[in-house]
């Protein structure tokens, strides 16, 4: 399965200093009944100190990152977990764990997709066309080489990644958009481990919010 330069995190909670929703969720986050809060949107990164925006589709390559989250931003892709990990932390959050991210997907139904139980396609953004294959096939270059899935081009491209939030429907019942589809998202697991699956696969590696990779360690990117 394709799994090139594609994902970030839809959050991270609770950090020590949200151990519940007792107070209410930060700005930005919603609550997942009264465990933990989640972001609402994946994230976008920006470049410590300055605060510049990082460029969602060129890898962290070792800067120092923060996440952050909000309607319309590009998400990141070509990141490791351990570099998300990283930015997450930097923001005073943390990687979901994956029973909490599949909890916050699901929601209290338990839906195999957040909006429901029968997959409709395009209401969340899985119906891409693959970038690989539009910008080297039939030029002599290997389109799964490490030079082609890592091309910054790749993410520019109609029908690949969105800004978060663009499908309106795609959100989970507790409000968190683009669970599905869109970036696959890292989650804090022993090995590494992303899950949502992104604009290409929802369904290879399982169906909707139960969509697991386990392929790659917490390095890959």
């Amino acid at each position: 399965t394709l799994m090139w330069g594609a994902t970030l995190f839809v959050s991270c909670a609770p950090s020590p200093r949200w151990p519940g929703v007792t107070d209410g969720c930060p700005e930005h986050m919603v609550a997942v009944e009264d465990a933990f809060c989640i972001d609402r949107w994946e994230a976008a990164l920006v470049e410590e100190p300055s605060g510049r925006p990082h460029p969602p589709n060129v890898s962290v390559g070792g800067r120092r990152v923060r996440a952050v989250v909000g309607p319309d931003r590009v998400p990141q892709g070509y990141i490791s977990r351990n570099e998300a990990a990283a930015a997450c932390g930097a923001a005073g959050k943390r990687l979901c764990r994956e029973h909490e991210w599949v909890r916050a997907c699901r929601g209290p139904q338990r839906f195999t997709y957040p909006y429901g139980n029968r997959e409709q396609r395009g209401v969340c953004n899985d119906d891409g066309v693959s970038p690989l294959l539009r910008l080297f096939a039939g030029t002599g270059t290997d389109p799964y080489s490490d030079r082609a899935m890592n091309d910054a081009r790749l993410h520019d491209l109609p029908r690949t990644v969105l800004p978060s939030g663009t499908r309106r429907n795609c959100v989970s019942p507790y409000g968190a958009f683009d669970m599905v589809g869109n970036l696959h998202e890292w989650v804090d697991a022993p090995g590494g481990a992303f899950l949502g699956g992104y604009y290409l696969d929802t369904r290879l590696n399982g169906r909707g919010c139960s969509y697991k990779t386990t392929a790659h360690g917490p390095a890959y990117h």
